[in-house]
């Protein structure tokens, strides 16, 4: 069984009031997905704001991440890029001793043709010397990775799955039916999350689910068992937070739902900005009513 079914959370890097990586706060968050039973970790990616972190700064969210959670846990790391180049050239400075896989974003900005995208992973995949995850996100990349293309790069040993971020089920669903058995479909989006698992995907890479990890956990599990009943009843209770957490932004919203929680602080790095009172006061009120109805 794949090391990546089930539920793995895009974590956060925590800021403090001066700007800086808040250590201690990581490793409160990492501990808190452990104690609630998530299946793996992905650190680095976009909602850890990974492109406004120095090459030190990534370093030591790295070593935080990996030295607390002590082998308990999986983890993927984000290296990503419209750079084939650069992005090899990381993969060759990085040690993945620690480190199951690569979750790796589609190039950006270039907008590069269903071929430029096929030999870009290819590139990346020959000089991985772990799993590589794909990453279709379309609304951040502006172009999409259609399920042709999918399938051609699963036939690559060591490609193993794809994040999927469109938010078009139609896409998710032709690609569950086109790719092998064993290729994994894991939701990049949290409101698809669910119904994706419950057509044959392969759970999720969550954003709420660091907010929320027991139960969201729980859920893509009765996901995976095809207990739809059972399993949308958490959908629906969380369906509302889901929708506020990304109304201004990732991981604006997310970082507002960890501070009230008690997790963190809800800085982010500009050109991202604070959530807004009104969005953190619906979300303190979801909150609270979320755990009354508990």
């Amino acid at each position: 069984m794949s090391s990546f079914l089930g539920t793995g959370v895009a974590l956060v890097t925590p800021f403090d009031q001066n700007g800086n990586v808040d250590v201690q706060a990581l490793e409160k968050l990492v501990e808190f997905q452990i104690d609630n039973a998530v299946e793996y970790l992905v650190v680095l990616g976009t909602t850890g704001e990974s492109a406004t972190l120095s090459k030190e700064e990534k370093e030591l969210v790295k070593e935080t991440v990996v030295k607390t959670n002590a082998g308990r846990l999986p983890i993927a790391i984000g290296i990503g890029g419209n750079s084939t180049a650069s992005v090899i050239q990381e993969i060759k400075e990085t040690d993945f001793t620690v480190f199951q896989a690569v979750l790796s974003v589609s190039p950006f900005y270039n907008k590069p043709s269903q071929e430029g995208i096929y030999q870009h992973f290819k590139a990346v995949a020959e000089a991985s010397p772990v799993d590589v995850i794909l990453y279709n996100v379309p609304g951040r990349t502006g172009s999409n990775i259609k399920p042709e293309t999918v399938v051609r790069l699963a036939e690559i040993p060591n490609i193993i799955g794809i994040k999927e971020a469109k938010g078009d089920m139609d896409q998710a669903l032709k690609l569950i039916k086109s790719v092998p058995k064993n290729f994994l479909v894991i939701s990049g989006d949290d409101m698809l999350a669910l119904p994706i698992t419950l057509a044959g995907g392969s759970g999720v890479i969550s954003v709420i689910g660091q907010a929320f990890p027991s139960e969201f956990t729980h859920m893509i599990r009765l996901g995976i068992l095809e207990e739809s009943k059972k399993s949308f009843r958490m959908h629906y209770k969380l369906q509302e937070c889901i929708e506020l957490i990304f109304s201004e932004g990732n991981p604006v919203g997310v970082k507002a739902l960890l501070e009230i929680l008690g997790q963190s602080s809800s800085y982010v790095r500009l050109p991202l900005i604070e959530a807004s009172p009104a969005l953190k006061s619906k979300l303190r009120n979801f909150v609270e009513a979320f755990y009354v109805a508990s």
